[in-house]
């Protein structure tokens, strides 16, 4: 049965304390799958190393791109733990600005690692001929192999975060009413 006062799609006053609940249990769940994922990216590409008779040895201090990836996991799995900690403090949660623009500078950040490690993997998988590099990956794919998982954790990090970016702006402008229509200020 729907309220003659609210449309369709609309959240009506007695909803809105479940869907914030839900949103605060995904926004929670997001958080804490952040944290394993981004430590998994770590390890798996500080420990990430292979010899080569021929070519000698790689590791990720080789390639600085692979450095960026483990320092904005690193920040990331921090920050949402205590991003997580402090969503249920009570003093904290009524900020929603708090968590919007942090959510929107760590998804920015997620987008330039994955972008520079995507491109990284590219490159070792292809090589770029006209530049004269060529591929690595048949040479160490081992290495290859354990950098493309990697990137795939990393991944779902960015995504995360991108959810995560998208529920505290809902948070955060849900605060605000919405812009008055100018042919309904006409017609009242």
């Amino acid at each position: 049965m729907r309220d003659n006062n609210t449309r369709e799609g609309e959240i009506t006053s007695k909803q809105q304390p479940q869907v914030l609940m839900s949103l605060k249990f995904v926004d929670t769940c997001l958080r804490l799958s952040v944290v394993p994922l981004s430590v998994a990216t770590i390890w798996l590409t500080v420990s990430n190393h292979q010899s080569n008779p021929d070519y000698g040895n790689l590791d990720y201090n080789s390639i600085m791109g692979l450095k960026y990836m483990v320092g904005v996991s690193a920040v990331c799995a921090i920050y949402a733990l205590l991003s997580t900690i402090s969503s249920w403090i009570a003093c904290l949660v009524s900020k929603a600005w708090l968590f919007f623009v942090p959510d929107q500078v760590f998804a920015y950040l997620m987008t330039t690692s994955v972008a520079g490690a995507a491109e990284i993997v590219y490159l070792l998988n292809k090589g770029d001929k006209p530049v004269t590099w060529s591929e690595v990956c048949s040479s160490y794919p081992h290495f290859c192999s354990k950098l493309t998982i990697a990137l795939g954790l990393h991944v779902f990090v960015l995504f995360a975060f991108l959810f995560l970016s998208v529920i505290s702006a809902y948070r955060a402008f849900s605060l605000f009413d919405p812009p008055c229509d100018p042919q309904t200020n006409n017609n009242a």
